[in-house]
């Protein structure tokens, strides 16, 4: 049988988590039906005789809202994405927190059916090299499932943390959101030069990971995720395979023409890294809703730009011959 990281040599698929709308447009409960559908169309794209994909899905994480979900949705929207998975590909959950609530998680992320979990950052706290060797390795304790560690926010690792908990055998990978590549490249180096080749699966967590993922593989960082994939899969489906095959005329066509574009609108105000993804998802024709405090909807204009990014982005698929899908 295939280990996690196996399974995951391919583009990773972040999805959205649907709010129904309550009172004054705000965020209610998850919407399972249309979690479920949203679920549905991007697995689909795994029966595809051309450019198939996605290799899992990471569900409740950071582009699922993670921070905003009670316990008992939490549970819901993990077990109904392993259920759409059906054991074609992993499903890893998000959790986060301090030991003890990520434990929680941990564990509630397993009775759902999750195959691995990714470690958030601890809250609010900024520790030490050593607080942060001792916090993973405790949330590693708690549970048997395979974990990957992400560095973002307050969380950055020192290269000899990491090789400390690479030692740790249900710690599997290290996904980076900080986007300091000499630091990365120091790391991959310390886990190396400790344990060998293979010993961490490394992953490019960064916000629109496409428009950083050549660099990143320059400093062995060989996969990413993509949230462009929840709105446009066919676009990400493009770039992951160009990418892999050294079709340089396509990624470049795309990083000039939509990923480009894409960050610089992402930048344009806090929290779009997750408000334009479901906005995308809504463009696609699915009701996702609204995101919960506090993040913010973005304003029309900006959701004029995204549609016409698209638009864009699916331009440059058919003058290299590939026709949209979405």
């Amino acid at each position: 049988m295939q280990s996690l990281v196996e399974r995951l040599d391919g583009l990773l698929y972040f999805p959205v988590t649907p709010f129904v709308r309550g009172a004054g447009d705000r965020a209610a409960g998850v919407d399972l039906a249309a979690y479920r559908e949203h679920l549905a169309s991007r697995l689909a794209h795994l029966d595809a005789a051309e450019r198939p994909g996605p290799a899992a899905v990471f569900a409740c994480c950071g582009t699922g809202e993670f921070f905003s979900l009670d316990l008992d949705e939490y549970a819901e929207c993990v077990r109904a994405a392993a259920e759409a998975a059906a054991g074609r590909v992993p499903v890893v959950a998000g959790i986060g927190y301090g030991a003890a609530l990520a434990a929680s998680f941990a564990a509630v992320a397993k009775e759902a059916g999750a195959d691995g979990l990714l470690v958030m950052p601890p809250y609010l706290v900024a520790g030490g090299a050593a607080g942060l060797r001792d916090h993973y390795a405790a949330v590693a304790d708690r549970t048997d499932l395979d974990l990957i560690i992400y560095q973002r926010d307050n969380v950055t690792f020192t290269p000899d943390v990491v090789a400390d908990l690479a030692a740790v055998p249900n710690i599997v990978g290290f996904k980076d959101g900080k986007g300091d590549l000499d630091l990365m490249q120091r790391i991959v180096s310390a886990v190396r030069d400790r344990h060998g080749e293979g010993a961490l699966l490394y992953l490019n967590g960064l916000p629109t990971a496409e428009m950083s993922q050549l660099a990143y593989r320059g400093v062995g960082v060989p996969g990413y995720s993509s949230a462009v994939f929840c709105f446009a899969p066919d676009i990400a489906l493009a770039f992951y395979h160009a990418y892999r095959e050294d079709d340089s005329a396509l990624v470049n066509a795309l990083l000039d023409r939509f990923y480009r574009p894409l960050v610089e609108l992402r930048h344009k105000a806090p929290g779009y890294a997750v408000s334009l993804v479901k906005t995308g998802v809504r463009l696609a024709g699915l009701d996702a809703g609204p995101v919960r405090p506090p993040l913010t909807e973005p304003a029309p204009e900006h959701v004029e730009r995204l549609a016409a990014l698209i638009a864009e982005g699916r331009r440059v698929l058919v003058e290299h011959g590939i026709e949209p899908t979405a």
